[in-house]
């Protein structure tokens, strides 16, 4: 495995004229940080021919909450005819794969349970996919839009990777969207949630293995307007907080729900003194938020301290009270209620299997976004292995992709064609003391929870 290994000193052929190709595309990373403001990210550059389209899907009942202004819709991202096309060529020598993850700052730990689980799935397999053997070429996100984009940039034009993978911050996501797609490079994204990349931003080159932004928030507002229905709604002040409440307001307000006030703290944070004197201002019955990562940490503790858990019930995105956080948070979050595709807790064979395995290498628990990184692994594996091998017939790798359906550590796990994004189980989950420690128990089950679409 290498980090941030690149040879400058040479220029392959392969890798000339993908330059070439590219050089004229590339739109101003700067322009790119809107996205973290929570605004709507910006259309897409003109992209280059794609393969042939698919019919688009019909459009899902349920709204999109956050579509972009003035932004085109991309190709459908079925590339491939409708006849079935014969079998790839096999490919050998080594699997170069990008792997986009932050290794530091605020989401430090989300990088490192996603490449670690990557790795015990990868290593149940001997390091191999398609027959070839696997070298994961890694690149520090931090938490920078412009960053991430030249991190993106040198993976694909200087490692020359044949797959590229990670990506924790939907700025980021939405930053590298366009090289992405005009490079041709198959990305999989592992964990940012911005609604946009399987919408109106799709491409035939990008799939997800995590979630939308859109999929547990959704799901939740109508949950929580069973029992609540005045709510103030608190998020990071940045593309996924902005999602993720846009999403739980729609499912809310469907119910019948009214959300009393909007609290948006900055990204990222430490003092949630002042919004936490908003929230108690505007008398809700609960709380709905979204925060990860030192975030969550910070926010919880902070909301359990101010004396508002006694009054104000604690709902939001699974993300706010997950296994990576709860030794930080302690017992903060107890009786708070959380929606995630994933919990320690489930009662399946595949999660029984994971849990067991990634607790025995690494010495604690996983989280949602090691169970995440786990399928990612197993998407790339059982993809090539369908391909034998090869990354070069970029049809039939999107066509392998597109029919990966399987029994996942969170349930049953099948990507949506039309959208590239995963349908999954979002599950309910009540945090709990267990024996002085945080657990996270289901209440209730949202089965097969399909992102809308654009």
């Amino acid at each position: 495995m290498r980090e941030g290994i690149a040879s400058d000193s040479m220029v392959t052929r392969r890798r000339f004229l993908k330059s070439v190709a590219l050089g004229a595309g590339f739109v101003a990373a700067g322009s790119l940080l809107q996205a973290c403001a929570g605004q709507a990210p910006p259309a897409p550059t003109a992209a280059p021919a794609k393969p042939t389209e698919a019919p688009k899907p019909a459009a899902s009942p349920a709204a999109s909450p956050a579509a972009s202004p003035g932004a085109s819709p991309a190709a459908s991202p079925s590339p491939a005819a409708q006849a079935a096309p014969a079998a790839p060529k096999p490919e050998t020598g080594t699997l170069r794969l990008g792997v986009l993850l932050p290794y530091s700052q605020v989401y430090a730990q989300l990088g490192e349970s996603i490449t670690n689980a990557m790795q015990l799935y990868f290593d149940s397999v001997d390091m191999k996919a398609g027959g070839r053997p696997v070298d994961l070429i890694k690149e520090d996100e931090e938490v920078d839009p412009q960053v991430g984009l030249r991190k993106a940039r040198k993976l694909i034009e200087q490692n020359d990777v044949h797959i590229l993978t990670g990506v924790v911050s939907t700025a980021t996501v939405y930053a590298i969207r366009d090289f992405v797609d005009q490079s041709k490079t198959i990305f999989i994204c592992s964990n940012a949630g911005g609604n946009d990349l399987t919408r109106a931003r799709k491409s035939p080159y990008i799939f997800r293995t995590s979630f939308s932004n859109w999929q547990p928030s959704a799901p939740m507002g109508e949950y929580v307007a069973k029992t609540t229905k005045k709510v103030t709604v608190c998020a990071a002040d940045y593309g996924a907080g902005r999602e993720s409440i846009a999403s739980f307001k729609e499912g809310f307000a469907r119910a019948g729900g009214t959300v009393v006030s909007e609290v948006y703290p900055p990204f990222p944070n430490r003092d949630y003194a002042p919004f936490l004197g908003q929230i108690q201002q505007a008398r809700p019955e609960a709380v709905y938020c979204f925060f990860a990562g030192s975030d969550a940490v910070n926010f919880v503790k902070q909301f359990d301290e101010f004396g508002l858990k006694k009054d104000i019930k604690l709902f939001g995105s699974g993300f706010l009270l997950e296994q990576d956080v709860f030794e930080a948070q302690a017992l903060a979050g107890v009786g708070g209620v959380t929606g995630l595709h994933w919990a320690l807790s489930l009662d399946n064979p595949e999660n029984k299997k994971f849990v067991e395995a990634y607790t025995t290498k690494f010495k604690r628990d996983p989280d949602v976004y090691a169970t995440q990184g786990y399928d990612t692994a197993r998407v790339i594996v059982e993809a090539l292995n369908k391909t034998n091998g090869n990354t070069s017939d970029k049809e039939a790798l999107i066509k392998a992709l597109e029919d990966i359906s399987f029994a996942s550590p969170r349930g049953p796990f099948k990507i949506d064609p039309a959208t590239h994004n995963p349908i999954h189980n979002v599950y309910a989950r009540e945090t709990r003391n267990v024996n002085g420690k945080p657990a996270n128990f289901v209440l209730e089950t949202f089965k097969d929870v399909k992102d809308p679409g654009a």
